[in-house]
């Protein structure tokens, strides 16, 4: 098991270099000067020339990269241009809202997922079968935001039950800032609990059609022991992939959702910091998402080997 963590180590250490690579160059031949969008299009030569020098735009782009992942690497994020303060503490006030957004979603996604897939794939063909995948096809051909829409219609401005949007803060109380929070989530998890919902009947499917469930029953065992002590676990494999992926997703890729329900969030930032050409934020927090995806990842592919052992001796 060692040896497979030092391994995905070391692939997770490749990729966050190449991917600081491709950031960077991406962000730099972006048309546009950051010195000249804050000054205006009034703005004097010279002016523009000093501004551009004391944000250090006029230094050559190997110092700078080296410059930007050494300050990665020490925590020290840089200054953002627009807000004229440390992108390490606008990050951290972003994330306060983003990553409890995130889980919360991702667990509304599991808790709804997992039993409709199983209850999919356990009454194969039958009208209940039938009706769930119909329900989860829809649940994917909605979009999101419409859906998001769709609630604060109803449960906000009807109902009265929740905020229409904002967030007031994890002083206002736990509670407080969870209700907040429960419109977002439930619209950021409906998409993505259809999605999983379809792949954990799919591979339940594959794996009760194989040749040691069958002997697995021959033995004696019932329906719901082979299910649960056997089929559930080697089916695992391909959803623990998508449950990777999809909490990447809800962190880096709630940018319409932090907007809709006016949620200061890290998706927010991103928006606004491209929108002002606040190249050194878009920099930063890009590749802070990248370094939370390959971790993902990394810690995805040790939930493989610890549901499937024999991927360990083939690292």
């Amino acid at each position: 098991m060692l040896r497979y963590a030092v391994k995905r180590l070391g692939s997770l250490a490749v990729s966050l270099i190449v991917a600081s690579l491709v950031i960077f160059a991406c962000i730099e031949v972006v048309p546009g000067d950051p010195a000249s969008f804050m000054l205006g299009i009034n703005a004097q030569p010279d002016t523009v020339e000093a501004l551009r020098n004391e944000l250090g735009l006029n230094k050559p782009l190997v110092e700078r990269y080296f410059s930007w992942v050494g300050g990665l690497v020490t925590g020290d994020l840089g200054t953002s241009y627009t807000y004229r303060s440390p992108v390490s503490e606008i990050v951290s006030e972003r994330l306060v809202i983003s990553i409890p957004l995130a889980l919360f979603a991702l667990s509304l996604t599991v808790l709804i997922a997992f039993p409709v897939g199983v209850l999919a794939a356990t009454r194969r063909g039958s009208f209940t079968d039938v009706t769930v995948m119909g329900a989860t096809q829809l649940g994917v051909a909605i979009p999101n935001f419409w859906f998001a829409l769709l609630m604060v219609l109803v449960f906000a401005i009807n109902l009265r039950w929740f905020s229409a949007g904002g967030f007031p803060g994890w002083d206002a109380g736990f509670l407080v800032a969870m209700k907040a929070l429960t419109l977002p989530a439930v619209a950021l998890a409906l998409p993505q609990a259809s999605i999983l919902a379809r792949v954990m009947r799919s591979s339940l499917l594959d794996t009760l059609s194989e040749d040691y469930i069958r002997s697995a029953r021959a033995k004696g065992l019932t329906t719901r022991q082979t299910l649960w002590r056997h089929a559930l676990r080697n089916a695992l494999i391909p959803v623990l992939t998508i449950i990777g992926l999809q909490f990447s997703f809800l962190l880096a890729g709630a940018i319409i959702i932090e907007n809709v329900f006016f949620l200061p969030g890290l998706g927010r930032l991103v928006f606004q910091a491209i929108s002002q050409r606040d190249l050194i934020v878009v920099e930063s927090v890009v590749m802070l998402l990248v370094f939370a995806v390959i971790v993902v990842n990394f810690l995805v592919d040790l939930a493989y080997a610890w549901v499937d052992p024999r991927l360990r001796g083939r690292a």
